[in-house]
């Protein structure tokens, strides 16, 4: 709204200088509609008005099967009408259901949590990045509390059940705690079938939340607002944290992560108000955390493998060497945290022991030396986040 000192000195402008709508809004401040408002615009068009339209005699017919079935395209709607005698083009039938069809929008109630009651998980691709001469997917795990938003990061380069356990795990250590209840949607690390209402989660989700005592629960199909605080987490990790950024290892990038999250991240204002950050909250949010156990849960990865002629066996894109008393043999190889070492064991005993390369045809050396200097010195570059998609490799 304009005063009326500004309206009259409008008019004037336009009426007795004759001065453009353009230059009397620079000059006044004001934006070209309110110009046009005092001038009383609308006068000056004569425009004819419309003739009846060929779609008039169906309106009602048009607005009452809407009303009873909102989703009904268009063109469905031309094949009923059409049948009735209409002559028109399905375009201005378009035009008409566009402007009677019920717009309906879902209402939304705010969150509101107690403190230690709820953390939310998810799982957020990161394009891929060339370690060596292969294509690793890089993907980031999320985990936020729900009450004081404190933030988990940890970049892995794949989404498999044991680096969503480790996240699990690391996070809890970090957190010194765990929440009474965990929400996920529907990743595949957390339920495996769902009918319904019946869902079966991942037997390995359910040793970990009996070890840790936390109740895991599913979204509902199609309900991403049901864990919007970690959606918004992901979003604010891609803004913030990871544009523009390079990193030569994931442990640097990890490092950089966690820096971020400590220094930026965590010293937000808390969207609750009070001027606090989210540290301060999340420090009196941590004494109602569950207390952690007195062991960690184990994340090992146990796979079977059989050597085949050479002193060589295939792991993981990896290539790994075995002493000859182990050819032929069935192994079992265990991936110990983090995923940095493996062990091989035969029946049960120790055989060999392995730092775990990242590249994808690395050879285990003779020297220790060189599998350490090959692990520590990975070429990963970051780029801009891909589109979201399934990581395949």
């Amino acid at each position: 709204m304009i005063s009326p000192e500004i309206r009259a000195q409008i008019r004037r402008y336009f009426y007795a200088e004759h001065w453009k709508i353009g230059t009397i809004a620079t000059e006044l401040g004001v934006h070209p509609d309110a110009v046009r408002n005092a001038i009383e615009s609308e006068r000056f068009h004569n425009s004819k008005p419309l003739g009846a339209s060929v779609v008039d005699p169906y309106i009602e017919f048009i607005r009452h099967t809407l009303d009873q079935h909102p989703r009904l395209r268009a063109t469905r709607i031309y094949q009923m009408i059409r049948d009735r005698g209409y002559s028109g083009s399905v375009v201005q039938l378009r035009r008409t259901v566009a402007r009677f069809r019920p717009q309906r929008r879902e209402a939304f109630l705010q969150l509101h949590t107690f403190a230690g009651e709820q953390a939310q998980v998810d799982w957020a691709h990161f394009g891929h990045v060339m370690v060596g001469r292969a294509k690793r997917a890089l993907s980031c795990f999320v985990m936020t509390l729900s009450y004081s938003r404190a933030l988990y990061l940890e970049f892995f380069f794949d989404q498999t059940m044991e680096n969503f356990l480790r996240g699990h795990v690391h996070a809890f250590e970090y957190w010194s705690g765990q929440p009474r209840v965990i929400l996920y949607d529907n990743l595949k690390s957390a339920v495996l079938e769902r009918r319904g209402n019946q869902i079966q989660f991942h037997p390995r989700l359910i040793e970990l939340s009996a070890h840790y005592h936390f109740v895991q629960r599913p979204c509902q199909v199609r309900a991403g607002n049901q864990k919007g605080r970690v959606e918004r987490a992901i979003r604010y990790v891609r803004d913030s944290f990871w544009a523009g950024r390079t990193f030569t290892t994931l442990a640097e990038c990890n490092r950089q992560a966690w820096l971020w999250r400590d220094q930026v991240a965590h010293q937000r204002r808390w969207p609750g108000g009070d001027h606090r950050t989210l540290a301060d909250v999340f420090a009196e949010e941590q004494s109602r955390l569950l207390p952690p156990p007195l062991h960690a849960f184990s994340t090992d990865r146990i796979e079977a493998v059989r050597s085949r002629k050479t002193i060589y066996v295939r792991l993981d894109l990896n290539d790994y060497s075995i002493p000859p008393e182990a050819v032929g043999r069935q192994l079992i190889s265990c991936f110990r945290c983090h995923g940095t070492h493996s062990r091989w064991l035969i029946r049960d005993r120790p055989a060999y022991s392995h730092l775990r390369s990242a590249s994808a045809r690395a050879r285990s050396r003779a020297s220790g030396s060189g599998a350490q200097d090959q692990a520590q010195s990975i070429p990963l570059h970051a780029r801009r986040p891909l589109r979201a998609s399934r990581a395949r490799e």
